[in-house]
């Protein structure tokens, strides 16, 4: 009988693209992927380390699954399994934890999926990371994620990414196209571009530490690729997003008008401790080119509250700052403290209970950022593409700028494209709408 592996992803797209690619490697050995709910012979928790409370989450994952099968082999990778490899060990119930380099040859770490009484690691220095492996997920969302880069050579004083994932490196310009070719082949609708830090592509492809191709020629090639309806840039840096690559996607019939870019801190105070490599002026530049040339443009905003030295006056710069600029939504996280960072060892640590208000203050900014924006998008034609699950009794999906929407549920709307009326936001903050043409598959 087929062993059954189930896997549970903390974190990024990223992380959700490599699971993907994992997973595929266990079909490839024979083994049956099942739901982290179900009984399985493995549990693979792909880790986190961006947050404290990704760390803190890995516990109660673990004893998820030892609940369903307290014989199953449990396994950690990913980011916290490079960081802190002998403090996941340590945890009860888990058998195997793989580095940054080992996680994508788990299946050669497995024997007889005995029980050990120890967690066993294999976890390389970090400075060994230097060699790509595509990734991209298919079968788990009706939008794939495409890796494209990995590792990042920036040294902003919170992070730990660096450290937990390596040097910048990209995949081969031909990989990404033949990765894009296979996922459009799936009738897969939407590929989501996905990395550390994606705007630094090309850097390290080859192994070379030049850059063999730059982000803009990646999304000039991609857009050339045949079957795919849409193309989504994930994060990317704002000093990395140039104009070029703006224009190229106001014109482009694949590439969406949504961008999510880091800001962090709203104050050039801020930015310059952090070791950001722009100015908040940069950053107002990069918006307004968006907006000029893509007025129905969806922005999203990274930003982080209670960073060492934020005084009350600087986060009140960063509130106002926010306030006034003419973006979407905003990612807000609360910043913690993490081990062999610089920001660690800095003055000026903002309380927690400061940090929290600061923290409810901007997500409530992001609330009302999202809704002024679905409202300015009322009476307008848009594209939806509709997901598979059925949440109490609606399906939802996703325009071409990100604005949810929801309408009964009804499967033969499931991973398709539709051409939709936007009419009204309801109390759950979703916009509703009028269907303008039949289904298109």
């Amino acid at each position: 009988m087929d062993k059954k592996v189930a896997f549970y992803t903390l974190g990024c797209k990223l992380n959700f693209s490599e699971t993907s690619t994992i997973a595929r490697n266990f079909s490839s050995e024979g083994f049956e992927r099942v739901d982290f709910k179900e009984k399985a012979d493995i549990y693979v928790i792909n880790t986190c380390s961006v947050t404290e409370n990704a760390d803190k989450r890995f516990k109660s994952i673990v004893k998820q699954a030892q609940k369903v099968n307290p014989e199953a082999f449990v396994a950690a990778v990913g980011c916290y399994a490079q960081l802190k490899p002998q403090e996941l060990a340590d945890v009860d119930g888990v058998d195997l934890v793989l580095g940054a380099t080992e996680k994508f040859k788990i299946t050669d770490y497995l024997n007889d999926l005995s029980k050990n009484d120890m967690g066993e690691v294999h976890s390389c220095e970090i400075e060994e990371a230097d060699f790509y492996v595509g990734s991209y997920s298919i079968g788990d969302r009706t939008r794939a994620f495409l890796k494209v880069q990995d590792g990042c050579d920036y040294k902003c004083t919170y992070c730990t990414i660096p450290l937990a994932r390596g040097i910048s490196r990209s995949d081969t310009l031909e990989n990404v196209l033949e990765n894009a070719r296979a996922i459009s082949a799936k009738n897969i609708k939407e590929i989501v571009l996905t990395g550390v830090n994606i705007g630094d592509y090309g850097k390290g492809e080859f192994g070379n530490k030049k850059h063999e191709h730059t982000f803009y020629e990646l999304v000039q090639a991609l857009d050339k690729v045949d079957g795919i309806e849409r193309l989504r840039i994930s994060s990317i840096e704002p000093n990395l997003l140039k104009n070029e690559t703006i224009e190229f996607v106001s014109k482009s019939d694949a590439f969406v008008p949504h961008f999510h870019i880091p800001l962090q801190s709203g104050t050039n105070q801020m930015l310059k401790l952090m070791r950001r490599r722009y100015m908040k002026e940069l950053y107002v530049d990069r918006v307004k080119k968006i907006k000029q040339v893509m007025p129905h443009a969806c922005i999203g905003v990274d930003v982080i509250v209670g960073f060492p030295g934020e005084t009350d006056e600087l986060f009140l710069e960063t509130y106002n700052f926010l306030n006034e600029l003419e973006i979407s939504y905003l990612h807000v996280f609360t910043y913690s403290e993490r081990d062999n960072t610089v920001a660690a060892t800095l003055e000026g640590v903002v309380p927690k209970k400061v940090r929290a208000k600061r923290s409810k203050m901007l997500r409530g900014l992001s609330v009302k950022k999202r809704r002024a924006f679905y409202e300015s998008q009322i009476g307008s034609s848009r594209v939806v593409l509709f997901e598979g699950e059925n949440k109490e009794g609606y399906i939802h999906g996703f325009t071409e700028n990100y604005i949810k929407v929801k309408s009964p549920w009804n499967p033969e709307l499931v991973n398709t494209l539709q051409n939709v009326e936007l009419t009204e936001i309801d109390n759950d903050g979703l916009v509703r709408f009028n269907f303008e043409e039949a289904i298109t598959v």
